[in-house]
């Protein structure tokens, strides 16, 4: 290494690299340990990460983020069979009987109006009966509108067989159902329902049966969910034909929603509310425990980055405040030739900057590095990744930034000490 600086440099930093030089192996341990953190914070950041961004996909890609329904409404059920209200009713909400979203096409518009909402679907959801010569299979059928609810299940990608498109004399049924009735595509599958979900009351107290609907429907696909139940009863048809199978003419039973992000899904399920007065569930809220999880991951992470960066700071500090009692009489010496305080404030400073900033590259390779060997070697049992990795670039220009932001704060009471010396104290030392 040459002994010459480039003239050209500011006074400060010909000082600063000249005492980073002559103290060569204090350089180098303080730029191995903060590499080795900033590997650490890299690493650790990516993999949570993208471990966390797996739980949530795997999560929500077979749900909204936000569910859309009817308000609930509330009955009285008096004691005595009389008319008039009387104290003592008791209050609870109606039973079987399907209900759609009041004006759903509305409520659908002003939910897309919403800032961060991205898909707006319609689902018109109930029970069913499905029938297979002598077999029987009690299902859910989901009647969608496959150009929307696609964009929020995926469910072309989750086809094992046949194709997602149907129309009104189409089903997609799950892998489980499939094999339990021995079916494939093609095969006619006849479903049916008690129109309007349930039984009605007449004035007389008795109840009268609701007309069944029957439908003969030939199934299009068959899907895998990765869910044992979720494959035996859920079913997919049209909009138009599960509107006619539940006796919901024009309506639907929900809205499913889809957010650019799903953290921020609850508050915006709020805003859905506050402006449509139907009930808004989030993910975050139907699935508080496992969003409790994820959030317990983000404050493992922030704390591990945080202990991680303090270590760095301190070991900065330290050799920073070796090289102020190293150099003292250097320092008095370059105060008696005029040089302000300021100046030697800006000296420790940049060996500071400079050390978190040559750690940091240093641990950014690290950390890359650590990362692409964990992708090619840390394999599932039929060979393929544990769960995808992102080599975001912010979270490199983060790491370059906190550390050399770090090497700033940690020199600050060192290069504070050195600006304080007294020259002739200092020369006489």
């Amino acid at each position: 290494m040459s002994s010459k600086l480039p003239p050209y440099l500011p006074f400060e930093w010909i000082v600063a690299l000249r005492f980073l030089r002559e103290g060569r192996l204090q350089t180098l341990f303080i730029i191995v340990g903060v590499a080795i953190g900033v590997g650490v914070i890299v690493f650790m950041s990516a993999l949570l990460s993208g471990l966390q961004g797996n739980f949530i996909r795997r999560v929500l890609s077979a749900q909204a983020h936000i569910q859309l329904l009817p308000p609930q409404q509330v009955t009285r059920a008096l004691r005595a069979a009389t008319a008039l209200e009387q104290p003592g009713a008791i209050v609870q909400p109606p039973l079987q009987k399907l209900k759609s979203i009041d004006q759903w096409q509305a409520v659908a518009a002003q939910a897309r109006s919403t800032p961060g909402v991205v898909v707006v679907s319609p689902l018109a959801s109930g029970s069913a009966l499905l029938l297979r010569g002598n077999a029987s299979r009690a299902i859910s059928v989901n009647g969608i509108e496959p150009e929307l609810y696609y964009r929020i299940v995926d469910l072309q990608d989750k086809l094992v067989r046949g194709q997602g498109q149907i129309n009104a004399t189409d089903i997609l049924i799950g892998l489980d159902l499939a094999h339990d009735l021995g079916v494939a595509v093609g095969d006619k599958l006849r479903l049916t329902t008690a129109s309007g979900g349930g039984s009605n009351g007449n004035s007389n107290g008795n109840s009268a049966a609701t007309p069944a609907s029957v439908s003969t429907l030939s199934i299009a696909g068959i899907f895998d969910l990765g869910n044992k139940g979720a494959n035996l009863r859920s079913t997919f048809v049209t909009l138009h034909t599960a509107q006619s199978l539940l006796g919901l003419p024009g309506g639907v039973t929900s809205l499913d929603v889809t957010v650019a992000d799903v953290y921020a899904a609850e508050r915006i399920a709020q805003l859905i509310a506050a402006s449509t007065g139907v009930e808004a569930d989030s993910w975050i809220k139907s699935s508080a425990q496992f969003f409790s999880a994820v959030s317990a991951q983000t404050t493992a992470n922030t704390a591990i980055r945080f202990f991680v960066g303090l270590s760095v700071a301190f070991g900065i500090a330290s050799v920073l405040v070796v090289v102020v009692v190293q150099k003292s009489r250097e320092i008095g010496i370059l105060r008696a030739m005029g040089i302000s305080q300021a100046q030697i404030l800006r000296v420790f400073l940049l060996q500071g900057g400079l050390l978190g900033l040559g750690g940091s590259l240093a641990g950014s390779a690290i950390g890359a590095l650590a990362l692409g060997l964990w992708q090619r070697y840390a394999r599932n049992a039929d060979g393929t990744p544990l769960f995808p990795l992102v080599f975001d670039p912010r979270l490199f220009a983060a790491a370059l930034l906190l550390a050399t932001l770090t090497g700033l704060i940690a020199a600050f009471a060192p290069a504070l000490r050195a600006a304080r010396l007294d020259p002739v104290v200092a020369i006489r030392a």
